[in-house]
Formats: C-alpha cells, structure tokens, sequence
C-alpha cells in the first residue's frame, strides 16, 4: 500500500479492501438513509452539499441536523453560495439555537460571477457520521421533484448516492476536516485575526487521536451474514476507494481514474451523466474503446436547463456518434446522475459532471470501486433504464437538424471555450 509521506493518506486510486457499499437512488432513498445516520450521531455530523433547500422531502434532513445538534452532537453544515445562495432566516436561527454550525463556502458578493476566481465552487456531496459511516455521490439537498431550473418535475429524477462503511470513510473525513478548518482560518485571517487563524490551519491537519475515539466506537453492523447485502444494490467486504478533484493537489485524480478505465475496457462501458462534454482526453479515450468493438453507451439527460450546455454539448455527440458511441437521453424527467461502469468490474458513484466546470474547476468526490459484484449490480440497472427508460440519439437526424440550430452548437461550444480560456484552462 502507498502511502502519502505527509498525512498517511493512500495514493490517489489505491484501492483498499473491507467496504460495505449500498447504493441509494434518489432522496427517496438518500434522505431516510441520511436522517437514520444522524438520528444515531453521538459525536460528529458533518454534511457538505452544493444545493440545500428547506422544502419538501429536503425538509427531513434539516430537521435531523437540528436534532442531532440539540442533543450535543457536533454539527458542521457547509453549502455552496451559488449552489444555495440563500438559507431561510427561520433555518439559520433554529440551526443557531441548537448549535448546528453552518457556512458557506464562497459567497458571491458585489460581483458574483462576474469574477473567473468566483467559478471555483463546492459541487461535492460529503456526510460523514463519527467518522464511521460516510455518503458520496451526486444528489443534492433538495425534494427528487422540484428542479431550480425546471421547476417541479412530472417524476422524481435520476440521481444516486453511495452510503460507505469501512476504510475510505477516514478520507472522507480527511478532506472535509481540511476545507472547514482553511475556510475558518482564511476568515479569522480577513478578519485580522491572525492567531486564531493560525490555530484553525493548524487544525485543518489530521489528527490521529480524534481519528481514535471515533473508531472507539463499534463500526455500523454489516446488513448481512454473507457477502452480500439483502438489498438489491449492496455488497460487503468491497474494494474501494474515495477519489477527489480540487485545485490544488488533486487536479486530475478523477479524470485520469476514467482515463485508465476506459483505456482498458475490452467489452462494455455504460456512462450515466446529467451535463456531458468531456473533454479531448475523455473524448479520444470513448472513440478509441468504440473503435477496438467495445460497445460503449452514454445515458444523458434529455431535459437540459441553460441554453449553453446543451447546445454545446451537440457538436461533442456527433463526434462520439460518428465514431459508433451510442447515446440514449433520459425521458421519464431530470437526470442528474454522475455513475459509469465498465466491463462489469469497475464502477464509479460521485458528483462529478464529464464537463468543464467538474473537471477543471469546482471540487468534486468520487468513490470508485473494482468489486465485480456492485459493478454488475449497477450495470444490470443502468442497462435496464438504457433499454426501457431512454430515447436513441439519432445520428443521422442529428447531422440533418438544419444550419440555423448547427450554427447554435458552434457558437456555444465557441462560447464555452472562451469562457474557460479566461480561466486560464484549455478543454
């Protein structure tokens, strides 16, 4: 096993044994998952997400982080300011009231958006409970059936979390530990603060005595008495690991986890991703497996929010369907999934978007995993919304859509890159 010398952590994609895995679709699934961890807390909940709403069925996560908090669990609480850019004033003071800790992680300001630096955001959906039970995957705080961009949805849409017992949970707490201590220090810092800033950067470090009373207490019990869960996308005793994208020290891990995997599917790739406009890299890695008779399936969201990504993402499905990629659009309602599988061995669940915004510039996480079992659970249920919940991307039709909307296409993809080259990032 590798180590990294400075904090013990394993080197990015090392993958470790012992991890109970269970997929949840939807908040249907998430939240009762969420709100059963948090009502057993006796020390920590920590909870990241990009978008929290205070409505609908997101209602029952923030009253378990009240709970939790009145009963003198620690509580830390950290949303996105583009992503939730206001919390209700009736939440902030309850929150206050029962010690639960909330930040946000780069407001905006005066100038919003108007700043490149600005576009650096928390897209990642961490929840670690005493340091034992961890969540990780793509849905955010908010009712399976209110969209902010669409409005409420006909149907629940498509999105998927990872609930995780075992090793990488100590990643998990790793890097949320890190972030909420630099936020608290860059803020004691601005303030002038600067010995109380010290002290929070000192805390951003690990610290294994902290890490040692979590696990003084006993680990979640497995599900099971064999291998496999009950559940109908579980297994035990998995080979996993946590994998993150942020700015600093791990810019590519995700992308080149992809890159590796789809450089050395032999038979099949299925790929579920709501914005979709991978880069060369990613690009050439799907022709070049199509290309070698693998057969290679994207599912894609058909309901697309902004003008820019999606029309341009059209000028990248022509080049991937050209080259005998398959792309199915997701109809039922909203996609918002970030999960791939390949070859039924490997599988990744995750906030990642194959787009520019997740691999260049927001902080994303992902857990991957090389367990057969999950990998042919997932591609078994990805292949059945293929077949039975999907519309085929034509692609002659594509190619005849007329001048005017092809124009479009360019024109976005064009806008796109500009907008990226201002960051200083070429895609």
């Amino acid at each position: 096993m590798h180590q990294s010398p400075a904090s013990g952590r394993v080197a990015p994609g090392t993958m470790r044994a012992g991890h109970q895995l269970l997929l949840l679709q939807g908040g249907a699934e998430f939240f009762p998952a969420l709100v059963e961890a948090m009502d057993a807390a006796r020390m920590v909940v920590h909870l990241e997400t990009y978008i929290f709403t205070f409505a609908g069925s997101a209602l029952s996560v923030a009253e378990a982080l009240e709970r939790a908090g009145r009963r003198g669990v620690v509580v830390r609480l950290l949303v996105d300011g583009v992503g939730t850019p206001h919390v209700p004033e009736e939440w902030r003071k309850r929150f206050a009231d029962a010690g639960v800790t909330l930040r946000i992680y780069a407001p905006l300001g005066r100038l919003g958006l108007l700043l490149p630096s600005r576009w650096r955001r928390l897209h990642r959906k961490l929840c670690v409970v005493d340091g034992l039970v961890g969540f990780c995957g793509g849905i955010n705080i908010i009712d399976d059936q209110d969209d902010v961009a669409l409005g409420r949805l006909s149907a629940p849409r498509l999105d998927f979390s990872l609930r995780v017992v075992g090793p990488l949970v100590d990643d998990m707490v790793e890097t949320m530990e890190q972030l909420w201590w630099r936020m608290l220090a860059a803020q004691r810092a601005r303030q002038r603060a600067f010995k109380a800033a010290w002290d929070a950067l000192r805390a951003s470090r690990p610290v294994g005595d902290f890490s040692r009373l979590l696990h003084a207490f006993d680990a979640p019990a497995s599900t099971t008495n064999g291998e496999t869960s009950p559940l109908p996308l579980g297994v035990d005793g998995a080979r996993a690991t946590l994998l993150l994208r942020d700015n600093v020290s791990h810019r590519h891990d995700i992308e080149r986890a992809y890159l590796k995997a789809l450089g050395e599917a032999r038979q099949d790739i299925v790929i579920a991703n709501a914005y979709f406009i991978p880069g060369r890299k990613l690009r050439r890695a799907l022709t070049m497996a199509a290309s070698r008779g693998v057969r290679v399936r994207l599912l894609l969201q058909g309901k697309y929010e902004h003008f820019l990504q999606s029309r341009s993402a059209r000028p990248v499905y022509q080049q991937l369907v050209d080259a005998g990629v398959q792309i199915h659009e997701y109809a039922p309602s909203a996609l918002h999934a970030k999960v791939a599988v390949v070859d039924r061995r490997w599988s990744t669940v995750g906030s990642t978007n194959l787009d520019p915004l997740s691999m260049l510039l927001a902080r994303e996480a992902n857990v991957m995993t090389t367990d057969r079992r999950f990998s042919s659970l997932l591609h078994s249920y990805l292949d059945d919304l293929v077949l039975h919940a999907s519309q085929v991307l034509d692609a002659q039709a594509l190619g005849r859509r007329p001048w005017a909307q092809r124009l479009l296409d360019r024109v976005a993809f064009g806008v796109m890159r500009t907008v990226l080259f201002l960051t200083g990032h070429r895609y």
